[in-house]
């Protein structure tokens, strides 16, 4: 099968062929005229009497289709700067005018598509934008709205349109708190008071030159909602650091009054009268444990004075069992008894719970030092230690490495050591087993 193809002469070829075809009318006509009248004057007249308006019509009609497809093409190029790319035009040339209208119509379908695709991916995105909790205002610097989302509309005024209006306009209408956070240029947080509950919101503030103009955005983000469930989150902490709290205290309560009552059958009043004194010392810290979080809903304020450093120090051991390392005659120690006797029992009972699948036999040390200035605390256990990513969390609010530890013990000890102006760390030791230390600063 055999396929004709039109010929493909380029523009340049079709020139040429017209001059020629032009110059040889010229001389055959010059020839004839002077073959005619042998006068080669009035032949030359003749002929360009003749052969002039022939050039030109022929000319004209050359040029013509040329004209139009020029002209097309600068409508359609118009057109692009107009943003207008759906017109095409058709293929009436063989040649370079020919394929500048292919490319011309190729450029056209690729514009057209990257509007469509763009069209679709700004309407994507104003649907984000129009439907995200986030209020977006942007205005130029002139103070007016360009653009808005349904989010800012409803919190500047009340769901209606905002766009083209002033912002300090619709500033005016917001409680002093609002106006006075965006007017100070604040990026961060900031509250209004309300009546049943107080509003939080954190705003964004940006500027920036567009088209060469200045304008600022400005984002809005409602965190009441957020807190609330903060509140409630930190609450339900709260309540497990209570009840952690209320266990330490009550099974050696428990495990005193038990003690008592199998000395009373014996009747050894001594250790009964220490067992006593003891249980009485652990409900009174516990009832002002508990009383002072349902005031201030944090750990009470350190009550500090003298104690006497070894007696205080035995007395604990009736509660938790560990070796003392103290002289009896060791200077006293400045600091809130019954906080600082919640600390010893927390990381002594760790230490003990450190060691039980390692040795039983092994003993939790506690020794004191007292300074000038300052005095330390240490309890060493030979338990299994501590990984370095445990250490690096293990002062962090509700971590916890047991199965069914609530986390609070060693953050509450931290939490009271730091009340006291005092540090504590914790860190393994080298021959085995953990060591925790704290220094809190002493008044002799």
């Amino acid at each position: 099968m055999i396929i004709n193809t039109p010929l493909k002469l380029s523009l340049e070829a079709k020139l040429t062929l017209f001059v020629l075809i032009i110059v040889s009318l010229i001389l055959a006509t010059v020839a004839l005229f002077n073959h005619w009248f042998e006068n080669t004057v009035l032949a030359s007249i003749l002929s360009a009497a003749i052969v002039i308006p022939i050039t030109i019509f022929a000319i004209h009609n050359f040029m013509n289709p040329i004209n139009r497809v020029l002209s097309a093409l600068n409508d359609g190029f118009h057109n692009f700067l107009d943003n207008d790319f759906s017109v095409s035009l058709a293929k009436t040339r063989n040649d370079e005018l020919g394929d500048l209208v292919d490319v011309y119509n190729k450029v056209g379908g690729v514009l057209r598509d990257e509007r469509l695709n763009l069209y679709q991916r700004e309407l994507l995105l104003d649907t984000v934008i129009q439907t995200t909790p986030l209020a977006l205002i942007l205005r130029d610097d002139s103070g007016a709205i360009i653009y808005s989302n349904s989010a800012a509309r409803k919190l500047v005024r009340g769901g209606q349109a905002i766009n083209g209006l002033k912002l300090s306009t619709l500033l005016e209408l917001k409680p002093k708190p609002f106006t006075q956070a965006v007017e100070s240029g604040l990026s961060g947080l900031f509250t209004v008071p309300n009546d049943d509950v107080s509003e939080t919101y954190h705003l964004t503030q940006n500027q920036f030159l567009l088209n060469g103009r200045k304008h600022q955005l400005y984002l809005f983000k409602s965190l009441t909602k957020e807190i609330n469930r903060q509140e409630v989150n930190t609450w339900k902490k709260v309540i497990r650091l209570i009840s952690h709290e209320l266990n330490n205290s009550l099974a050696p309560i428990t495990s005193l009054a038990h003690s008592g009552e199998l000395l009373s059958k014996r009747q050894d009043e001594e250790k009964l009268a220490s067992i006593f004194s003891t249980m009485g010392e652990r409900a009174r810290y516990l009832q002002s444990f508990i009383e002072g979080y349902a005031k201030f809903a944090r750990l009470p304020n350190p009550q500090c004075r003298h104690v006497e450093s070894y007696t205080f120090l035995t007395n604990l051991r009736q509660i938790k069992d560990f070796e003392l390392d103290c002289k009896e005659d060791q200077l006293p120690i400045y600091c809130d008894p019954a906080q600082l006797q919640q600390v010893i029992i927390n990381l002594v009972k760790n230490a003990h719970e450190a060691y039980y699948d390692v040795d039983k036999n092994n003993k939790v040390t506690l020794s004191l030092q007292v300074f000038v200035d300052s005095f330390e605390i240490q309890i060493r256990d030979r338990g299994k230690g501590m990984s370095e990513s445990n250490l690096s969390n293990a002062l962090l609010p509700f971590y916890s490495t047991k199965a069914e530890g609530t986390g609070l013990g060693l953050p509450l000890c931290r939490e009271i050591v730091e009340a006291h102006g005092g540090k504590i760390s914790i860190g393994n030791r080298r021959s085995g087993g953990l060591k925790v230390s704290f220094i809190l600063p002493n008044k002799i």
